[in-house]
């Protein structure tokens, strides 16, 4: 039997099957020759000695005194950021649906300039105004400044994300909670943002992740004490382990952005199937208190009551 075209694209034949195959093969060939010059140029350098790993397995120093510190800095900065970052995003999402063309266009304005200067830049301004403005302590004026960075570039990346979810809502939901007599700020509070809410979160989570690596930009300009800089002393200390010190370190990183995507589609499955299971049902009550003052719903049923 011949193979039928499908919709989307056609079926390989028998010699682009055999040639997928070979492509696959010397990819593969490939891989694997660039993994052995890697490994065999690290061993050669001794950076595969047990001696460059060991501090991380029987020196408990090194995680004390250079490795913890520095993540619970990261985990801080990440934290204050999200949780101004993700109502802020939403504030500003919102407004951008206004209906009133200065609300719409200033929010616009401030969303376009913080998303279109890189977040590197903004933390770099807030350090120098902090410097120059307020009474921070050096000490904790770079933390101020990469929160203040990563809120500002994040918040007006999340208000895209909220506008277009809740924009991508058929607009039958609207028109049914207007029937209903529901004003503009319950639709939007209690009608849209619920239900888009479940749509946005893998780019709400996306976002998340890229504010807890963006902390290590702070590290590298403004010598806040994250994660990635505990590296630099850490090789100092122990034998010029950088390989092992990165390697360390990127597995951290890995770890915390794998639970941050492991709770968010663990709540994204709960969201879902909560949905499926239940259903939202207006009472009476919820309907009077709905309608405009002075007006219960009885009087709109018309003649036939």
């Amino acid at each position: 039997m011949k193979d039928r075209p499908t919709v989307l694209y056609d079926v390989p034949g028998p010699r682009a099957r055999r040639r997928n195959v070979l492509w696959s093969v010397l990819f593969l060939i490939g891989l694997a020759a660039v993994v052995w010059w890697v490994v065999a140029s690290l061993a050669d350098k001794n950076q595969l000695a047990w001696s460059k790993w060991a501090p991380f397995f029987t020196d408990a120093r090194v995680w004390e005194t250079y490795i913890l510190p520095a993540l619970k800095n990261t985990v801080i900065a990440a934290a204050l950021s999200m949780v101004i970052a993700l109502p802020l995003g939403a504030f500003l999402g919102i407004l951008r649906l206004s209906d009133h063309v200065i609300v719409r266009s200033v929010a616009g304005t401030v969303v376009e300039f913080f998303r279109a200067i890189p977040v590197l830049i903004l933390m770099l301004f807030a350090d120098a105004a902090y410097s120059e403005f307020t009474d921070i302590s050096p000490d904790n004026r770079p933390l101020y400044a990469v929160v203040t960075g990563l809120v500002l570039y994040n918040a007006s990346v999340l208000a895209e994300v909220v506008r277009a979810g809740i924009l991508a809502l058929p607009t039958g939901q609207t028109d049914a909670a207007k029937a209903i007599g529901m004003r503009k700020g319950q639709i939007m509070t209690h009608v849209l943002l619920p239900q888009a809410v479940t749509a946005m979160l893998p780019a709400l989570v996306s976002q998340l992740v890229v504010i807890v690596k963006d902390t290590a930009l702070g590290g590298a300009m403004l010598g806040f004490s994250e994660l990635l800089a505990s590296v630099r002393p850490m090789s100092a200390n122990y034998g010029a382990n950088t390989i092992a010190c990165f390697t360390v370190v990127a597995v951290i990183f890995i770890a915390l952005n794998f639970a941050l995507t492991t709770f968010a589609s663990w709540l994204e499955r709960r969201l879902r199937r909560g949905k499926k299971t239940t259903g939202a049902v207006v009472g009476v009550e919820a309907v009077e208190e709905l309608a405009a003052p002075g007006e219960h719903p009885d009087t709109r049923r018309g003649p036939s009551g």
